[in-house]
């Protein structure tokens, strides 16, 4: 139902469609994962690693798992497995921006899981694996190597945490 906002003039716009927005969001992330995750299969052969700091390396990894390369030792089966949860979960994200999308912090997590999620599945579908490359490391300690739909999945996993924070403090 489209809704107007009024100008201290009195005028009426249209205001912006909150889930519009939020796909855009979804599809900007994984427009900016792909052309990532493409830059490394042009530069970089599997395993390869250039270091960039003391505690920071680009490498070029394949995840045939999950986080932390969950069921990575597997004969194939979670390639499906994972594709079919990322389109279940992509719709059930979808239809929640739908429903929600005035909720600002909640759908900006939401908005940033859809678009790491379909990233993660693209891979899956085209190359049978996730292409990994950011590598962190310290003091002997090392951070399994992940890529951009990662990150934006755990920006995601904060906004919705902290808004659901934020409204039960507000008593909601």
């Amino acid at each position: 139902m489209p809704s107007s906002s009024v100008l201290p003039s009195g005028d009426a716009v249209p205001a912006a469609r909150p889930f519009a927005r939020w796909l855009g969001l979804a599809l900007l992330l994984v427009v900016l994962d792909q052309w990532s995750k493409w830059w490394i299969l042009q530069n970089y052969q599997w395993g390869d690693s250039t270091t960039i700091t003391s505690f920071f390396n680009i490498v070029r990894a394949h995840n045939t798992g999950a986080a932390f390369s969950f069921l990575a030792g597997h004969s194939g089966w979670q390639r499906w497995f994972f594709i079919g949860i990322g389109f279940v979960a992509s719709a059930f994200i979808i239809w929640q921006l739908r429903s929600h999308g005035e909720q600002k912090l909640a759908s900006f997590g939401l908005a940033c899981i859809l678009g790491g999620a379909i990233g993660n599945v693209v891979d899956r579908f085209v190359h049978g694996y996730v292409v990994d490359f950011l590598d962190f490391h310290w003091a002997g300690y090392h951070f399994p190597s992940f890529n951009l739909a990662d990150s934006a999945i755990t920006v995601g996993v904060i906004a919705i945490l902290l808004a659901e924070v934020l409204r039960w403090r507000r008593g909601e």
